[in-house]
């Protein structure tokens, strides 16, 4: 799958996988290669990633036929390019609430190498291009996948303008932030947050967007994920390296102690 093949599939409400990569370990893309993935999520907005590693690791999914979707620390136009540079098929934009923030980064995602006046200019209909560089940003841009974070109220709130723009191809709910945002911190089965997430993949679905939720945390919950895919929701986007690796080993390492007579600690986890 390329990042043309990602686009596809979040518009047609076909269903992708993937799942948050932590680890820059040469060996670990082979692990990851065995185990179903669509995609890989590449986090640079929490996670300490340089942008020689971050190249490195977008290269070598893509060459895997895995897509790197990176996520970039601000919804900045500038770094959105950067990671477009460094080898990333797609940009995950975190924390956007405005239509303006999501037309900069449709201008450069879907627009490059325009920047600067002009191509304000073009998207604002003011100035339309030759066929044949019409052409070329077409070409140049065909692989680039466009995902915004939905993580507040005011995302909620102004969710359909958001939902109108073409070029936006899904929206990606970022369950830390939003319940958060509603003040109701890590309470992930509150029925109001819950009614949101139905809410927003009916709408997403209906524009013609994919849509996702990070279950960025171990332990029970999977079978929300499941209902919601079952409801139309087709990015799933399935914990992380981190967090299974800290989930499994404790639980393991508890079944050890407890049968050698030692103290089994209570299980603790990792959230992303």
């Amino acid at each position: 799958m390329n990042g043309k093949d990602l686009r596809s599939a979040l518009r047609n409400g076909d269903i992708v996988y993937g799942t948050l990569v932590v680890s820059s370990s040469p060996v670990w893309s082979r692990v990851m290669g065995g185990i179903g993935l669509d995609y890989v999520f590449l986090c640079t907005e929490h996670h300490a990633l340089n942008r020689e590693t971050l190249s490195w690791m977008c290269r070598t999914y893509s060459a895997m036929n895995i897509v790197p979707l990176v996520r970039i620390p601000s919804p900045d136009p500038y770094q959105a390019t950067a990671a477009l540079d460094d080898g990333a098929a797609g940009v995950i934009a975190p924390y956007v609430e405005t239509v303006e923030e999501v037309w900069k980064l449709v201008g450069a995602t879907k627009y490059r190498p325009l920047k600067g006046e002009r191509l304000k200019r073009i998207m604002a209909g003011k100035e339309t291009l030759s066929s044949e560089m019409a052409d070329y940003i077409k070409e140049f841009n065909k692989n680039n996948v466009l995902v915004v974070n939905i993580e507040s109220r005011t995302a909620i709130k102004n969710l359909q303008d958001l939902l109108a723009i073409p070029g936006l191809d899904g929206v990606l709910v970022g369950p830390h932030d939003m319940t958060s945002s509603y003040e109701i911190p890590e309470y992930y089965s509150n029925k109001e947050f819950i009614t949101q997430i139905d809410n927003l993949i009916v709408d997403a679905r209906a524009a013609g967007k994919g849509v996702g939720y990070h279950k960025g945390y171990a332990g029970p919950g999977i079978e929300q994920e499941i209902l919601w895919g079952k409801r139309g929701m087709n990015m799933i986007l399935h914990e992380a390296d981190i967090i299974a690796f800290s989930y499994n080993m404790t639980k393991d390492l508890n079944t050890i102690k407890a049968a050698l007579g030692g103290t089994s600690e209570k299980q603790q986890g990792v959230t992303i």
